[in-house]
């Protein structure tokens, strides 16, 4: 008989590359990781990883099991819920949500506000997390939705596994130091922006890369990126604080801009597209928290 933990550290391995990555994903040692493999090796009868250098790749006997694993654990899944539904009278079950933090403000809080009212039985758990980060938690199960942002111009990777749905799509903005000169111009040229340092997310992230694209297309220069954070909040103290110059969003930018000037850049309008991803087999909780992110995205149009 596998064993569906053991086929969840097999899954684990694929999807991270390496022994190690897995173990550290699970918080267990890779020692633990390995000697549970080699169980399940013996479980299957037929080896299911080989050594490539320092890493490990799935043989063919592992890639199918890796196959099924996916819809072993869905079934898992599934089942849980329902029987957690069952034993509530109502839909019940625990909902593991990551977001980005503007939509975490605007979107994610109002929905578990009103789920508590709507669906009291489901217990939603949230994190603030970047969709580079959450969508292979989301992938492995131990995230159930993920909501993300795509940025014009730098689209997402697509998952056959996960389905995705648009919750809004907003403006991006050129936010200056209200005492900049370009700050009384009705739309601001990023090519007048080229002495300006600016702030932006970390490197990596689509914030990050978007800024660049930006400043290389439309102001035909490289943007002197001198402060970062993933908090849409700093970025904005630090426009108003040290005269940077930012690109933010509409979502952040509801909060209020004492300190600067929020313009479009007139060389072409650039959007940020918000949604939700979760796996194709959505249990009965995870459509209910779906539905309440849709309703409470439509309320902040």
């Amino acid at each position: 008989m596998l064993d569906l933990h053991r086929l969840r550290l097999l899954r684990e391995v694929h999807d991270r590359g390496t022994v190690h990555g897995a173990a550290r994903a699970l918080g267990y040692t890779p020692s633990a990781v390995s000697q549970q493999l080699s169980v399940l090796e013996r479980e299957a009868g037929t080896p299911l990883l080989e050594r490539v250098g320092r890493n490990v790749r799935l043989t063919a006997a592992g890639h199918v099991l890796v196959r099924h694993a996916a819809t072993l654990l869905a079934g898992v899944e599934a089942a849980e819920a329902e029987l957690a539904s069952v034993a509530a009278g109502r839909v019940a079950g625990v909902v593991r949500i990551a977001s980005f933090q503007s939509a975490f403000l605007r979107i994610v809080a109002p929905a578990v506000r009103a789920l508590a009212v709507s669906h009291p039985d489901i217990r939603v758990e949230v994190t603030e997390g970047e969709v580079e980060q959450a969508v292979p938690a989301l992938r492995l199960q131990q995230l159930d939705v993920v909501v993300g942002d795509e940025y014009d111009g730098l689209p997402r990777p697509v998952h056959a596994d996960l389905q995705r749905e648009p919750l809004l799509r907003e403006c991006v903005r050129v936010v200056l130091p209200e005492n900049h000169p370009e700050a009384k111009a009705e739309r601001v040229k990023v090519s007048r922006l080229v002495e300006i340092p600016w702030a932006a997310c970390q490197p990596g992230t689509g914030h990050r890369e978007m800024h660049v694209r930006v400043c290389r297309e439309y102001g035909g220069f490289e943007p002197d990126l001198r402060y970062s954070s993933d908090d849409f909040l700093i970025l904005l103290e630090l426009v108003r604080t040290t005269g940077a110059a930012a690109l933010l969003p509409d979502l952040v930018l509801r909060h209020g801009t004492p300190g600067v000037v929020v313009r479009r850049p007139a060389e072409a309008d650039v959007g940020r597209a918000v949604y939700l991803l979760t796996r194709r087999a959505r249990t009965p909780p995870v459509a209910a928290v779906a539905a309440a992110l849709q309703a409470s995205a439509a309320t902040d149009k």
